[in-house]
C-alpha cells in the first residue's frame, strides 16, 4: 500500500531525509519513531504528496506521489503536526468544506460528519466556532477532517497531542477500529506506549535515515540481547547460581534470587525448576523481566550521530500549515485574482 524507495530531501546544504526506503502493507499499522528533527515529518509530507522528493520514488496504493499527486491526496487522510483550522467556521461547516474538496456528496458528508463528531465527543459543541475549542478539541476536529472521506491510507502525526487521557483513549480506540477495518496507518509519535500498543511494526528514524525497524520483540532481541529471567525463592539458599550457571548466563543474584539471560526459555526453565525442586528449595516465582519500548528506543538513538550538513537560510523548509489557499490550489480549484481564496463566512 505504501512503497518508498531511496527517498531523499535536501534543503540547501541540509539533508533532511537520506535514502529512506519503506514498505507498509495493506491493513498494517507502522509507527515512525525518532527524536525531534530526525526527518519523520518531512518523510510523511513527501509520502502525502505535500513535498516533492529531491530524489527517490514513492507510491501510495499504486499512485506516484509526484506524477499523480492529486490522486494520492484523495486516497490519503493526513493529520499534520500543526493542523491549520479555519477558526470562524463551526465544525459541520468545516467538515462540509473538506468533504466537498474530496468530492463527497452533501448527504454522505453530513452522515459521516455526524458519525465522527459523535464518536469523538464533539457533537454537543457542533454549533460553536472552532476558535472556542480547547487544544484537545481542535486536535480531534483535525483528526476527524483526516477521516471524513474514509480514506484507505492514514498519515497521522502525533494524533493524541494536547489531549486529556480520556480523549487520547478515544482516539486510540478509533485507531484500533481502523486497524481492524484493514486501513493502512503510518503513525508518527513520541508516545512510546502508544506506539507499542497500536503498531504492528516500528521504524526508527535518526539523522534523516532509517536506523532500525521490526516488531518490538524483534528490536528488543536484536538490540538488548536475549530475554532476562528472574528466579525467586522463599528463603535464602547457598550456591543458587551453581544450579543455573551451566544452563544460562548469570546477570545478577542475591541471597534468594538470581537473574539470568536465556535464549531458549522453553527448554531451559523446566530444567532449572527441576533442579530447584530436587533440592527442596521453596520456589516463589520465575518470570521474564519486562523490557519496554523505551529501553529499545534509547539503545538505538543513544550512540547515533547526526551529520547532515547545515541549514541554508535561503532554502530552509517553510513551516507547512494547511490554509484555505494551499488546500484549494492542491485540488486545482480557482482562486481570486490576488491569489487569495474567498473566505467562508457565516
Amino acid at each position: 500500500m505504501i512503497d518508498a524507495t531511496q527517498l531523499d530531501k535536501t534543503f540547501g546544504a541540509f539533508k533532511a531525509v537520506r535514502d529512506i526506503s519503506l514498505h507498509v502493507a495493506e491493513g498494517e499499522v507502522v509507527a515512525l519513531l525518532g527524536p525531534n528533527g530526525a526527518g519523520k515529518t518531512t518523510t510523511v509530507r513527501m509520502l502525502g504528496a505535500i513535498l516533492k522528493p529531491t530524489s527517490g520514488t514513492a507510491r501510495i496504493a499504486g499512485y506516484d506521489v509526484v506524477d499523480q499527486a492529486r490522486q494520492v491526496r484523495h486516497i490519503v487522510g493526513l493529520l499534520t503536526e500543526f493542523p491549520g483550522l479555519y477558526h470562524r467556521m463551526r465544525s459541520l461547516e468545516y467538515l462540509a468544506f473538506f468533504g466537498a474538496l474530496q468530492g463527497m456528496s452533501v448527504a454522505s458528508c453530513q452522515r459521516r460528519s455526524v458519525q465522527l463528531l459523535q464518536q469523538f465527543g464533539l457533537w454537543e459543541t457542533r454549533d460553536k466556532r472552532l476558535d472556542s475549542y480547547s487544544k484537545g478539541m481542535k486536535q480531534k476536529i483535525a483528526l476527524i477532517r483526516a477521516l471524513i472521506h474514509d480514506p484507505p491510507v492514514l498519515f497521522l502525526d502525533e494524533p493524541t497531542t494536547a489531549m486529556d487521557p480520556h480523549s487520547a483513549r478515544t482516539v486510540r480506540d478509533a485507531l484500533a477500529e481502523l486497524r481492524a477495518a484493514r486501513r493502512t496507518i503510518l503513525l508518527t509519535t513520541h508516545n512510546l506506549v502508544e506506539a507499542e500498543t497500536l503498531a504492528d511494526r516500528i521504524v526508527v528514524i535518526h539523522g534523516g535515515t532509517v536506523i532500525a525497524e521490526g516488531t518490538r520483540a524483534q528490536l528488543s532481541r536484536q538490540l538488548l540481547g536475549d530475554p532476562i529471567w528472574e528466579l525467586r525463592l522463599g528463603a535464602p539458599a547457598e550456591y543458587l547460581e551453581a544450579l543455573i550457571v551451566d544452563l544460562a548466563s548469570i546477570e545478577a543474584s542475591g541471597e534468594d534470587w538470581v537473574q539470568y539471560r536465556c535464549a531458549d526459555a522453553r527448554n531451559i526453565n523446566p530444567r532449572i525448576v527441576e533442579r530447584v525442586a530436587a533440592r527442596g528449595l521453596p520456589l516463589v516465582a520465575l518470570s521474564e523481566l519486562p523490557r519496554s519500548l523505551e529501553d529499545v528506543y534509547l539503545s538505538i538513538v543513544a550512540d547515533e550521530r547526526d551529520e547532515r550538513g547545515d541549514w541554508n537560510d535561503e532554502n530552509q523548509e517553510p513551516s507547512v500549515v494547511s490554509s484555505p489557499l494551499s488546500v484549494i490550489q492542491s485540488h486545482g480549484l480557482p482562486t481570486t485574482d490576488n491569489g487569495r481564496h474567498e473566505e467562508v463566512r457565516r
